[in-house]
């Protein structure tokens, strides 16, 4: 099983406070503990986008299993391992379902059914990946990298302390973006979408929706389909938000409102200022 923590980009404003965009690949079946954490802003791959073949293959190499195999006692945490027969025993059971989840999918796949019915069936075994922006991260750490917490989510809050304390770091000034996935030389060369349009920022929102730089079937999305994914999300009743709320730009006192942090510490956030557009 895969528990990962990529740095995306890490910025720094002028008042030094800092903001870090990471990229997680985690079980999914611990999703709904980490979604609890409001100070975050995420946007996940989703069983409905995922081609069947393609999740079906992620989980055949790589299926997703507890870390730590507790025996059964009163209370939510295991504290002692189950015996080497037990555990043996009920590991075996466990690749046997993700087997059995694997065929049941391609029967029902065979008989043409939608992607966004036959992925549930592999979720059990599969991971996710999720974009993942915070400025503010104390308490997380304080909870889930802990003795209590489930050891999944223990294994992800340390690979993400981890990616915290070695990334490189961008220092960036009033008016200057934080815009993960955009690389660099994007930036310079296109320094035209860096107008007030904020196509750069589209871009980001674009890939950070898709949670790669990559599209859903796995191929190198171009600069121009990124800018118009942005838009079509911009643009559709109801607005596709999320996206839009991990480009930040460094917080001013009295030259931005103080909402427009929304969930983030010393900068701006995207989505606010789009909606105040809108």
């Amino acid at each position: 099983m895969t528990i990962t923590a990529t740095s995306i980009l890490a910025s720094v404003s002028n008042a030094g406070k800092r903001i870090d965009t990471l990229l997680l690949r985690y079980p999914r079946f611990i999703h709904a503990e980490f979604m609890t954490h409001r100070q975050f802003n995420r946007n996940a791959s989703s069983s409905r986008a995922i081609p069947v073949e393609r999740l079906i293959a992620d989980v055949d190499r790589d299926p997703a299993v507890p870390v730590f195999w507790g025996n059964n006692q009163k209370g939510m945490q295991a504290k002692e391992a189950l015996s080497d027969h037990d555990r043996a025993a009920t590991e075996a059971l466990w690749y046997d379902s993700a087997r059995f989840a694997i065929e049941t999918a391609r029967l029902m796949a065979g008989h043409g059914a939608h992607k966004q019915i036959v992925n549930r069936i592999l979720e059990p075994f599969a991971h996710i990946n999720v974009v993942v922006t915070a400025t503010e991260w104390d308490n997380f750490f304080a909870l889930r990298d802990h003795e209590d917490a489930q050891p999944e989510i223990r294994a992800l809050a340390q690979a993400m302390k981890s990616a915290i304390s070695t990334a490189d770091t961008q220092h960036l000034y009033t008016g200057q973006w934080h815009l993960p996935f955009v690389m660099a030389e994007e930036i310079r060369e296109h320094q035209g979408l860096m107008d007030p349009t904020g196509n750069l920022r589209a871009v980001s929102s674009a890939r950070c929706a898709r949670t790669s730089y990559l599209t859903h079937d796995g191929r190198q999305s171009s600069l121009d389909e990124d800018v118009a994914l942005g838009k079509r999300l911009t643009k559709s009743r109801p607005f596709h938000a999320s996206p839009f709320e991990h480009q930040a730009t460094p917080y001013v006192c009295g030259f931005h409102d103080e909402t427009d942090q929304r969930n983030f510490r010393g900068w701006v956030q995207n989505r606010a200022l789009m909606e105040k557009s809108l």
